[in-house]
Order: C-alpha cells, then structure tokens, then sequence
C-alpha cells in the first residue's frame, strides 16, 4: 500500500507539473502576472525534490523543458536546451551538495546561483557565436533572488521533515 502511495504521489506531482507548464500562458492571462518570472520550471522541480524522490526530479528535469518546446515551440530549441542542462545541474548539484554540508537551505541555494551563472554563461556563448537572439537577462535579477531564497526555504522546510 504504502509503494502504490508513492507511485500516486509521483503521478500527481508530474501531471500538475506538465498541466501548469502546459497552462502556464492561459493563468499568467488570468492573473495578469508573467509566471515566467518565478522561474516555473524550477519551481517544479523543486515540488518534486520536495514531495517525490531524486530519479522523479531528473524525469522532470528533462520532460519539462522538452514538453514545453514540442507543445508550444517555446522556448526555441537551443534555449530549451540550455534549460534542461541548467535542471539537470540543479538536481545534480543539490543532492551532491546536501551530503557534503547537510543543510538543505545552503545547498539549495548555492545550487540555485550556480545553475544560473552556468545557464547566464551558455546564454552568453550562445548570443555571442548569434546562435540565438535576445537579451542575456530577461527576467529581472529581483525576482531571480526572491524565487531562489523562496526556493531554498520550501526546500528547507520539506527536508527538516525527512
């Protein structure tokens, strides 16, 4: 009972991902908000870290960056992928982080700022070689701060329990 509980948990987490990802223009038009402003693709991932386990959150990693190119052809194919490795790090760095220094927060948090200055790095490959167009930062540095300390707390918090 309690494995089948886990498998449903998992099952949920990933549909309300995809659905938010998939919805995500429809709600931003509701609320009056751009949602890509709080990062929801991390934000994501840090739902699954938090509420499923480390292979579900590399799952998602990859499908979520992938859903969202194939549905909606956006972002463009090269940023995507930045994208997905940017996650796929995050994931990566977090679990490698947390062993090292046993605080959820911290490693949390330095992984979040690492990925970032990784994804800001690619991106800036990327414009440079004109791969891709736009601007290096698109979402403002202060909503890339509150969503990385919001992050780091949710994650403190779910981790604390465990």
């Amino acid at each position: 009972m309690k494995k089948i509980n886990k498998i449903l948990n998992i099952f949920i987490i990933d549909i309300i991902a995809l659905a938010f990802i998939f919805f995500l223009p429809a709600i931003s038009g509701f609320l009056n908000f751009p949602l890509y402003l709080v990062d929801p693709m991390r934000m994501m991932i840090i739902l699954a870290l938090a509420h499923t386990n480390k292979r579900n959150s590399y799952f998602l990693a990859i499908l979520l960056p992938l859903f969202s190119y194939f549905i909606a052809s956006h972002p463009y194919f090269l940023k995507t992928s930045i994208i997905l490795l940017e996650l796929l790090l995050n994931i990566y760095l977090f679990y490698f982080l947390i062993s090292k220094i046993k605080n959820s927060f911290f490693s949390m948090l330095i992984s979040i700022i690492v990925c970032k200055g990784f994804y800001y790095g690619l991106k800036f490959l990327l414009i440079s070689l004109t791969l891709i167009e736009g601007s290096l930062i698109s979402t403002p540095i202060k909503y890339q701060i509150i969503t990385t300390v919001v992050f780091s707390i949710y994650i403190q918090l779910f981790f604390r329990k465990r």
